[in-house]
């Protein structure tokens, strides 16, 4: 199945690398760019590294090799995790996980990298800090919301969390300005393209742009619900247990959320997703479950709109690939 001279399984941590060669067995260096030389230095031609997404750990690795002709590829760590517990594994360290990547990529098709432009590079790393200063600011309002209820017996207090709230307020608002500028220089027409899908605004459009690449991370609309975490989970076995259906969680919180917010006026004008809301709900679903069942067919409209390079239209949104 394998048509590389050698695979290797990358651990990645904040100071070191440990990795593990199909043939040459396990080896470490450190994780900075003398240790990528030296990794470079003993790769065979035609290897292909296999590392875990790990934030940002992975991230310099990756990019020095493609940009050193290396074939690299960046794996859910979920898959990698499932892999492990299915060969009951009873020993984890970086040693094991390493080995595990990389039988991992011996046994299945691993989606090889593609290193990020400058533009790509800064609006994940200010997706990264935005989601960061939301929830200080959520963090922020709740506090104040309790000074309020104590009646606000420290005024100090009181006024220094409405100086930091005002803060993340303008230092979000500047992210998003900035993030709004960069994609606008490189995805102008997804943008307005996505826009004009009914439900989706503009701030919901920058992030799934920005979180999918212009959505060319995925190739099905299945890969990107499954990424997004509003796919349904079903639990069932024989006839005792009747587990209640709920989506899976697993995914992007911050776009799953845009997501249930915009579908609750897609439930209203847009006719496919209105024609979801009402059908569940006659049928005596709750409301948030038609909700999320309206936010997964957004979902799909939007990489629909995306892929075929078409504004949506009511009469042809239906026919449009999705698959």
């Amino acid at each position: 199945m394998n048509k590389y001279r050698e695979t290797f399984g990358v651990d990645i941590s904040k100071d070191v690398f440990d990795l593990h060669g199909s043939n040459s067995g396990h080896d470490q260096f450190r994780n900075d760019e003398k240790g990528f030389r030296s990794f470079l230095k003993i790769l065979p031609q035609d290897s292909i590294v296999v590392m875990e997404a790990t934030g940002y750990y992975h991230y310099r690795l990756a990019q020095f090799l493609y940009k050193n002709n290396v074939v690299v590829a960046v794996v859910n760590p979920l898959s990698v995790k499932r892999f492990i517990q299915m060969k009951l594994a009873k020993v984890k360290t970086d040693k094991s996980d390493a080995k595990a990547i990389c039988e991992y990529a011996l046994a299945n098709e691993v989606p090889h990298y593609n290193a990020l432009t400058d533009v790509q590079a800064e609006c994940l790393q200010l997706f990264r800090l935005l989601d960061s200063y939301l929830k200080k600011r959520t963090a922020t309002k709740n506090k104040l919301h309790g000074e309020e209820t104590l009646g606000i017996p420290s005024k100090f207090v009181y006024r220094s969390l409405r100086r930091d709230r005002k803060h993340l307020d303008k230092e979000i608002d500047g992210i998003e300005e900035r993030l709004l500028s960069l994609v606008k220089k490189e995805q102008q027409q997804q943008l307005t393209l996505l826009t004009t899908v009914p439900g989706i605004g503009t701030k919901t459009a920058l992030f799934l742009i920005v979180v999918t690449d212009g959505f060319s991370k995925f190739e099905t609309t299945a890969q990107l619900c499954s990424y997004v975490g509003i796919t349904p989970t079903v639990r069932e076995s024989g006839s005792s247990v009747r587990g209640r259906s709920r989506i899976s969680k697993v995914g992007n919180r911050k776009l799953r959320n845009l997501l249930f917010l915009c579908a609750f006026n897609a439930s209203k004008y847009n006719k496919a997703c209105r024609q979801v809301y009402e059908r569940l709900v006659n049928k005596g679903k709750s409301k948030k479950l038609a909700l999320i069942a309206v936010a997964n067919k957004l979902l799909k409209q939007c990489f629909a709109i995306a892929k075929s390079g078409l504004p949506y239209d009511d009469a042809h949104v239906s026919v449009l690939k999705t698959n």
